[in-house]
């Protein structure tokens, strides 16, 4: 993939990202009021205490999500590949999405996994566009098959030890 796909996938991952932050995020706190107006406990848990839990879980996954949303907002601004801590961040994320497709196909059903496979797919091209880096517009591939000026391919030298 060319650098003409590289900045629409990121804008995309970061609208979809920030979208799905917010969505999780209300959906927990949705499910947070059901749980505590019902006032019915599951095998004898406190009802306001899953309530609370399933607020402040939907809070975490949201700003989890965002986050990623915002690494993928800077790797659109910048037109840069992500590094260190937001290229580690991504790649969770493309995990709990493949883990939570796997989750939604069984629970949820097919529309579900399809939405997470999508974003999961978003992800990865994200990551993989940004993977080698570009090579100047002005530079042409060697005609040779060698070094480009003639040379013989030559071995690196030994590494040594010190």
């Amino acid at each position: 993939m060319g650098p003409v796909v590289r900045r629409p996938v990121a804008w995309i991952a970061a609208v979809v990202l920030f979208g799905e932050a917010f969505g999780i995020a209300a959906l927990n706190w949705f499910l947070g009021v059901v749980v505590d107006r019902q006032d019915m406990s599951l095998a004898g848990l406190d009802p306001h205490m899953m309530s609370v839990s399933s607020k402040i879980g939907g809070i975490a996954f949201g700003l989890y999500f965002a986050l990623c949303g915002l690494v993928a907002l800077l790797v659109a601004l910048r037109d840069r590949p992500p590094a260190g801590f937001g290229r580690v961040l991504l790649i969770s994320a493309a995990v709990v999405h493949g883990l939570l497709g796997a989750f939604t196909w069984g629970l949820v059903g097919w529309p579900a996994f399809l939405f997470m496979v999508l974003v999961l797919g978003l992800i990865v091209l994200l990551l993989m566009t940004y993977d080698r880096p570009a090579e100047p517009a002005g530079a042409a591939p060697p005609q040779d098959g060698a070094g480009g000026d003639g040379s013989p391919v030559t071995s690196p030298p030994a590494p040594t030890t010190p």
